[in-house]
């Protein structure tokens, strides 16, 4: 983990820690924040990606298996911010990324975390339609 102090808009100093992610974008066990996570489940559209993907953790998803009415540049940062923060594994397949939940890491770091997202994934599963 590397600390960077710079100037926010308002011209005020802050410290700024950067997530030193692996070769592949995914921040180590020990490096997943809760701070970054819950900015990326602040966005309702990376939210309904992630309870998508609770619904099954052990399913393996595209980017473009998900129904998000954005287009595919922006569908692209939102994949980057989820993995970016801990929360989704890609793994790059030339033309397409496939996407799963970090549930054993998240269950590891954040249990309680890990056991709201999956209760709330079953409870979207589980409402009348």
């Amino acid at each position: 983990m590397t600390h960077e102090f710079r100037y926010d808009t308002s011209r005020t100093l802050t410290r700024k820690v950067n997530i030193l992610p692996d070769e592949t974008g995914h921040p180590a066990i020990g490096e997943i924040e809760l701070g970054a996570i819950f900015a990326a489940l602040a966005d309702p559209l990376r939210r309904q990606v992630v309870l998508t993907l609770a619904a099954t953790p052990d399913e393996i998803r595209h980017c473009g298996s998900f129904d998000l009415p954005v287009t595919k540049a922006t569908r692209t940062h939102h994949f980057r911010v989820l993995r970016e923060s801990g929360l989704i594994r890609q793994v790059d397949l030339g033309n397409r990324r496939t996407n799963q939940l970090r549930l054993a890491e998240l269950q590891t770091r954040f249990p309680a975390l890990a056991d709201l997202l999956l209760a709330e994934a079953a409870n979207i599963n589980s409402a009348p339609a």
